[in-house]
């Protein structure tokens, strides 16, 4: 009987020297921005944060640009186009960081320490999710339909309005819950470690707690980027890689829209709008073949609309200005 998943089946299309590379040159970056650049905890200004999210996006670029040259045309497109796509979800990302860090009170000189290892860990899962993902769609078709019919739920549940909240409470969370009934919290931080020495017992900081539940969170992110990202390539190299870039560029995207997230209230529906576009390309592709050129089109031209209208409508519930 063939194993539902072969051991190192995802490298098939690629030696392994570039996945090696790729991860080398990866932990290299982080490496770099943790152990310099961010040694010590400082609050990360709006001027900074825009200088880094120019230098991810810049590195994304050059790495598309070398992928074009190398592995052709449209797999360059391809991750030009899942890039985009995992930048539009990680606005929603955003929200939820704004979110946890105003419950928690997490002083912002912290913010980036936890927001580096959250995304270590939202690689690692994003890694697992889509090259298993690549392994059951190249095994079973069919679970691109139910991909598609999910993304366009998740698209025109994104559309409506809601007054439901992200549920932060810690004691509803289950691996924070789980956490606690296996290991002790101290009942303080301490100077932005994830743990400390409290009453002669090595305990987790509430810190920590906040970085379990930027985890848990991205687990739920990662459902709708898996079936995004595979609605338009599926060649695991480059949908993990365009996943990552993406996701290593997350933190100064925080910190750089933190402050102006409420600009961009067109930006979700533009959002929803792309989802159900996905969705529905993976229903038909089977009878319509949509070319990842004007995949890339309408991405591009939806998201500059949902900016654009963002910034020239005037928002009727901003309190006017004196």
């Amino acid at each position: 009987m063939q194993m539902l998943f072969p051991p190192l089946a995802f490298t098939a299309a690629l030696p392994l020297w570039a996945w090696g590379a790729f991860f080398v040159f990866i932990a290299a970056m982080l490496a770099l921005d943790l152990g310099v650049f961010q040694r010590d905890s400082h609050e990360v200004k709006m001027r900074e944060a825009l200088i880094w999210c120019g230098v991810w996006f810049t590195l994304a670029m050059i790495f598309n640009g070398g992928l074009w040259w190398w592995r052709g045309a449209e797999l360059g497109q391809q991750f030009l186009a899942a890039y985009l796509i995992e930048l539009c979800l990680s606005v929603d990302n955003v929200f939820v960081f704004i979110l946890v860090f105003a419950y928690f009170k997490v002083a912002p000189r912290h913010q980036h320490r936890v927001l580096f290892w959250g995304i270590i860990g939202a690689v690692l899962m994003r890694g697992i999710f889509i090259l298993v993902g690549v392994s059951v769609i190249q095994r079973f078709h069919w679970v691109l339909y139910v991909f598609g019919a999910f993304l366009i739920y998740t698209g025109v549940k994104m559309a409506l309005p809601s007054k439901s909240e992200v549920d932060l409470d810690p004691d509803h969370n289950f691996v924070v819950r789980l956490f606690r009934r296996f290991y002790p919290v101290a009942p303080r931080d301490d100077h932005g470690h994830f743990f400390t020495h409290h009453e002669g017992r090595r305990m987790a900081t509430p810190l920590f707690i906040v970085l379990l539940v930027i985890e848990t969170t991205d687990v739920v992110f990662a459902l709708d980027s898996l079936p995004a990202v595979l609605a338009i390539t599926k060649d695991a190299f480059v949908a993990l890689t365009s996943n990552i870039f993406a996701i290593l560029g997350l933190r100064s995207l925080y910190f750089a829209l933190s402050g102006i997230m409420q600009l961009f209230r067109f930006l979700k529906i533009g959002l929803a709008a792309i989802l159900v576009f996905i969705g529905v390309k993976m229903l038909i592709e089977h009878w319509v073949n949509i070319t990842t050129g004007t995949s890339l089109g309408v991405i591009g031209g939806v998201l500059t609309t949902s900016i654009l209208m963002s910034v020239l409508l005037k928002n009727p519930d901003a309190p006017a200005k004196k």
